[in-house]
């Protein structure tokens, strides 16, 4: 099933909810036989009143319209909660953009749409979503909630961070995550979009992370980690040689190299430190998936299917 096409037709449009429909429908469409039961692209807000229910949450509006009895469903009833958290580091605001390119095609507009795409998902299958937002601060907070008003408040903050920043903004992952762990109570699958890169490394900085990560596990949470690179430059640093300045745009620190003289170094580092969050994450039953931002969104919705399935 490809869905490249889906999103090569759209580019063009802006608008992120319309933008994230169109790819969960082709990618609905696609689906010749969904292995997944209890799947539906249908989303209802009630649910036909039976006889011996409660008359507490009858919606008699929708009585004196349809001359029916239906009861209002809230998000206490949704199959699922899903906690979103978005790394907003200045260094997931790479690479640059160009003119002609789309706002997706960067570490933060491809998580911002990945987000998108699966509160798409979430609202056709009546599932409840929350948003938390981090960089060198905690910078939005929604619970998890499954109204339409809700879904609108979210996507008008995913398209807040689509804005450019302008003041470097470093990354306090760790501190965060313990944050947004005890903010949620209620059994949750959290999906956090990062490119795991901290101000400091080092053995204690990485045992810290983790921690965090799996305090996110805390109240049996079921925790997914979607790596977001670039991976043409990030993991193959893929660039001419040709001297070129290198500029952390955290720190501020700068370095002038020929390519090809860390080009190989530079490989095994980075193939390394993916290979060691891959067995950590595992140890820790974390689910890890590494995405780059020239992939399509099928393995993110995947993933999440699987994982739903996998909740229970």
């Amino acid at each position: 099933m490809k869905i490249e096409s889906q999103i090569e037709k759209i580019s063009s449009f802006k608008h992120l909810e319309l933008l994230a429909n169109q790819i969960v429908e082709g990618f609905i469409s696609g689906m010749h036989k969904s292995p997944f039961h209890g799947f539906s692209a249908e989303f209802a807000e009630h649910k036909v009143f039976n006889a011996g229910e409660s008359t507490k949450h009858i919606d008699w509006k929708l009585f004196a319209k349809t001359d029916r009895l239906f009861t209002k469903r809230f998000e206490e009833e949704t199959n699922l909660r899903c906690h979103i958290i978005i790394d907003n580091s200045s260094s997931m605001h790479y690479p640059k953009l160009k003119k002609n390119q789309n706002f997706f095609e960067n570490k933060i507009g491809f998580s911002v749409l990945a987000s998108a795409v699966l509160m798409n998902l979430l609202k056709k299958q009546r599932d409840a979503v929350g948003l938390s937002v981090f960089s060198n601060k905690y910078e939005y907070y929604a619970p998890e909630k499954g109204s339409d008003r809700h879904h609108r408040m979210i996507l008008n903050s995913l398209e807040n961070l689509l804005v450019k920043n302008t003041v470097p903004k470093s990354t306090d992952t760790v501190t965060f995550l313990h944050q947004i762990a005890e903010k949620i109570h209620r059994r949750s699958m959290i999906i956090l979009f990062t490119d795991m890169f901290q101000n400091n490394s080092g053995t204690s900085n990485e045992e810290a992370l983790f921690n965090a990560l799996q305090h996110l596990k805390h109240n049996k949470h079921k925790v997914v980690l979607f790596h977001v690179v670039d991976k043409k430059t990030e993991l193959n640093f893929d660039f001419d040689n040709t001297p070129k300045k290198f500029i952390d745009v955290e720190t501020g620190e700068e370095i002038t190299v020929f390519a090809d003289n860390v080009k190989e170094q530079y490989e095994l580092q980075a193939k390394s430190y993916f290979k060691k969050l891959a067995l950590t994450c595992s140890q820790n039953r974390i689910k890890y998936i590494p995405v780059s931002v020239d992939e399509n969104f099928e393995k993110i919705l995947m993933t999440y299917l699987v994982e739903k399935q996998n909740f229970g």
